[in-house]
């Protein structure tokens, strides 16, 4: 489940090693420089190993959880209360989520399966086959497809009844490919991701693939016990505004933030 840079991008490499930030990258097309502001913090499960998160219609938040023999999906609202849970098999890694009308898609990392679920009780009412690695999923409403990460510098564009692939794109900064996309969240004609093991977030104009924005999430606080695979993993468009929630795995802390231009 980790990408390794192209050592013939060194730049690239770089970034996906945070070593450099991504912003460091490239000078061409230059993307916007943001930060992650928090302004309010929510209890949440420090066992969850969470690898999707969604804000359901209601406002209640949905969670998909990975790890062999721990993964499951849930529905709790703000405060904490859970309202709806189901396991995976126990030789599935529970990946990314995403609601679409009634239904709730949940990836599984290297199963080739994704569940199609009751939006409500979270039972699984269907089944697709998908090829390759799952790792993020999100529901562009624009245009009524699904965007697909597998971990690599490319998405796939799916059919959200079925996740039959109509095709895959490229995902650049100034002209280098941005490995290890994660955890997907999409909003209007944009597709957010988090850069895997990285504190980064990369806005990506879903059409072109370009890097609109790259968003530097380093000053929200990882209070997780300390473990590498402890990291930032969890974007959420709040409906309505211009906020977000954001977790990470294993985190006992959900955040409200806003992403503003950088000093």
């Amino acid at each position: 489940m980790v990408p390794m840079p192209n050592p013939s991008k060194p730049c690239a490499a770089l970034a996906f090693l945070a070593l450099l930030p991504l912003s460091a990258c490239g000078t061409d097309n230059q993307p916007e420089q943001l930060v992650a502001v928090v302004h309010e913090r929510y209890d949440f499960d420090p066992t969850s190993f969470t690898q999707g998160l969604e804000v359901g219609p209601g406002g209640e938040l949905y969670v998909g959880t990975g790890w062999n023999g721990e993964s499951r999906v849930y529905r709790r609202d703000i405060n904490g209360t859970e309202l709806a849970s189901q396991s995976l098999p126990d030789e599935d890694f529970g990946e990314g989520i995403s609601l679409v009308d009634a239904a709730l898609w949940q990836l599984t990392w290297q199963s080739g399966i994704a569940y199609k679920r009751d939006a409500q009780t979270l039972e699984v009412v269907d089944q697709a086959a998908i090829d390759g690695e799952g790792w993020g999923i999100c529901h562009l409403e624009e245009t009524g497809e699904m965007i697909f990460s597998d971990g690599t510098a490319q998405l796939r564009r799916m059919d959200p009844e079925t996740l039959e692939e109509r095709e895959r794109f490229s995902v650049t900064l100034a002209g280098e490919p941005v490995d290890g996309l994660n955890e997907l969240e999409c909003v209007g004609s944009d597709v957010y991701a988090n850069v895997f093991t990285t504190t980064d977030i990369v806005r990506i104009d879903a059409e072109t693939g370009n890097v609109t924005a790259v968003i530097d999430a380093s000053g929200v606080p990882n209070n997780a016990e300390p473990d590498l695979n402890n990291v930032l993993n969890g974007i959420a468009h709040i409906p309505g505004t211009d906020e977000f929630y954001v977790t990470g795995k294993r985190w006992p802390d959900l955040y409200r933030v806003t992403f503003t231009p950088a000093d």
